[in-house]
């Protein structure tokens, strides 16, 4: 028992190391003040804190995202900050209100194409925003990325975004002068380094900012959006975290978390926040497997905030905006990208259309499209509408219709949920008629997880083109066990 809690609390403090760099410098992104810094750093602390006691999703960590900043951004320069911390606690009421109405059941229907395309959109989003602050400090971003990268691979116990940050701060305070005014010919490479500036270094405390009645309706459909996005990239967040453990999280209970940590972030001043999942795949691999973790986390980053104001001050822009750089490289869904030539046309159509639609209209416009596009191309591809499962004998099951986003959570829970660990699973497909990239992905992923649990996998009856669906977007590993699933009769055809 001791050394479970003693894992836990230190992979809240890993987490926390990680965080405040993040938390930092999307709050000041989000505000465009050097005060913004404490505005996310009390977003990771409160938002984090109540949504890892009341959410449903074990281990998870929620603080400030690209998601919501993207969106908080907008809010905060329509309307104020003021009226953006009244915005964010209306956020949480309505995320509290889509838990219990049970709406969280719906993330099983956003297809994968749609949250590739919805984060990479995201990423561009980011990317963009940091465009002025490459063109004054070029150096001292491309220095940032490039030690991120290396320490990356060279020191893997510490974060690289920590490293860079405890690096370049003394080092630019040192060479401040020598980077004023650097040309290379007509390009501008340094015009000089901008720092955060003091914040107030005090304790949060609670405070409701005076609104008429007015001002709350004009401040709805902001805070609708943030709830919606903040929902959606949650959830998503959840479904990454379950894939990694294997385990199955509550999605309402989690949108009720996440609307408590939202609304009272919002009456401390803190950023809205979202379910994290580079800070919560952190936690995972550091041990940490309960909400003890993530509540860990948003304690040390309380205790480290009464003393920060003196040391946040000397914090390069350039520097942060390297660390928001890579970041959101990192949000870009890279293996999906790789597969577009291999991928069905349809689901490519879907991904682009939704990143597009993220960047130049509006997020949760985005991902509405991109599921409507998806359920057209559906209805035109698919014979059958729904999928079915049925049992044919001890650890034996026919799965017939089309394996798409609209099924492959019904299927895959049916299979998980009546199967004892340690058996063997048979899987007939013959009637599997179509396949798309949420279904083959799923069912990729449950072979993962059927070979991590030590059971064995038969797969019956494959048709030739899912089977070379499945080839083309499995990963070398994925491969391997789906050529172990079918039999030696695939074996030529998969390698």
């Amino acid at each position: 028992m001791f050394q479970r809690v003693a894992k836990e609390l230190l992979s809240g403090l890993t987490v926390a190391i990680v965080a405040l760099p993040l938390a930092i410098a999307f709050g000041i992104t989000a505000t465009g003040t050097p005060e913004g810094a404490l505005v996310g750093l009390y977003g990771a602390i409160f938002a984090g804190f109540f949504a890892a006691l009341f959410g449903g999703t074990p281990a998870q960590v929620t603080g400030p995202t690209g998601p919501i900043t993207v969106v908080a951004t907008g809010v905060i320069a329509a309307h104020g900050l003021d009226a953006a911390f009244v915005a964010f606690i209306m956020a949480g009421g309505f995320q509290v209100l889509f838990g219990l109405c049970r709406i969280g059941s719906l993330i099983r229907y956003i297809p994968h194409p749609v949250v590739s395309g919805f984060m990479g959109g995201i990423a561009l989003i980011i990317i963009l925003g940091e465009l002025d602050q490459v063109r004054r400090s070029f150096l001292v971003v491309a220095g940032t990325i490039l030690l991120m990268l290396v320490a990356a691979r060279v020191v893997r116990s510490v974060p690289a975004s920590l490293i860079a940050l405890l690096a370049l701060t003394p080092v630019l305070r040192l060479a401040d002068p020598a980077l004023q005014d650097v040309r290379l010919g007509p390009l501008t490479l340094s015009a000089g380094v901008d720092y955060i500036g003091r914040i107030p270094e005090a304790l949060p405390s609670i405070t409701v900012p005076d609104l008429g009645g007015s001002s709350l309706l004009a401040l709805v459909p902001a805070a609708l959006s943030i709830a919606l996005l903040g929902s959606i990239d949650s959830l998503l967040t959840s479904v990454v975290m379950d894939n990694i453990t294997g385990g199955r999280h509550r999605s309402n209970k989690e949108l009720i978390g996440q609307g408590i940590g939202n609304a009272v972030s919002g009456l401390f001043g803190g950023l809205a926040s979202a379910g994290a999942t580079v800070r919560s795949v952190v936690n995972v691999r550091s041990g940490g497997r309960t909400a003890w973790s993530a509540a860990t986390h948003s304690v040390i980053l309380l205790v480290l905030v009464a003393g920060l104001g003196a040391a946040v001050q000397y914090i390069p822009l350039a520097v942060l905006s390297g660390i928001l750089i890579l970041t959101a490289f990192g949000m870009f869904d890279w293996e999906s990208l790789r597969k577009v030539p291999v991928s069905p046309w349809g689901d490519v159509v879907v991904m682009f259309a939704t990143m597009i639609i993220t960047v130049v209209l509006d997020l949760t416009v985005a991902v509405a499209v991109g599921v409507a596009l998806a359920l057209v191309i559906h209805t035109v591809k698919a014979r059958r509408r729904r999928a079915t499962v049925v049992r044919t004998g001890d650890g034996a099951y026919r799965i017939a219709g089309p394996l798409s986003f609209l099924s492959v959570d019904r299927v895959f829970t049916a299979l998980r949920g009546d199967r004892p660990d340690g058996s063997r699973l048979s899987l007939s497909l013959k009637d599997v008629d179509y396949v798309d990239m949420s279904g083959a992905k799923a069912l990729l992923t449950f072979l993962d997880h059927a070979h991590r649990s030590g059971v064995g996998t038969d797969i019956q009856d494959l048709p030739a083109h899912v089977e070379d669906r499945l080839v083309a977007l499995a990963d070398d590993g994925q491969r391997a066990r789906l050529t172990a699933a079918l039999g030696d009769r695939s074996g030529e055809a998969v390698h």
